[in-house]
């Protein structure tokens, strides 16, 4: 067993406001909780990952290249195969909280190497 207490958990901010924490990163799963700012919206990206995004407070639209889009509200899940580009985003004016859980895990290290930070 691997406990992970929230407060000291490792924290990744890719841009201002959007705070990601990792409560998993095994090789096999990792769990992150995340804070979207108001009206924030990721720049579309994709990962070998398969990924499950729950919103757990506010709404979040999911944007695929294609145009596609799906609104979620709370307690609202959607999967996104690996390698599909896709983009989240927080459509209101208060921040919006979800859990994204990637198989097989990744680490900040896919943030840090788009923000050209080095660990």
């Amino acid at each position: 067993m691997k406990v992970v207490k929230f407060a000291f958990a490792e924290r990744c901010e890719p841009e201002p406001g959007w705070v990601r924490t990792s409560l998993c990163n095994e090789q096999e799963i990792s769990i992150e909780h995340f804070v979207k700012p108001p009206e924030h919206a990721s720049p579309f990206h994709e990962h070998p990952n398969a990924q499950v995004l729950i919103v757990l407070k506010g709404t979040m639209i999911i944007s695929l290249k294609d145009g596609t889009e799906e609104r979620l509200e709370e307690g609202d899940a959607v999967f996104i195969p690996g390698n599909e580009p896709h983009a989240v985003k927080n459509p209101q004016d208060v921040p919006a909280v979800g859990l994204d859980i990637f198989v097989p895990g990744r680490s900040f290290d896919f943030w840090y190497k788009k923000l050209g930070i080095q660990r």
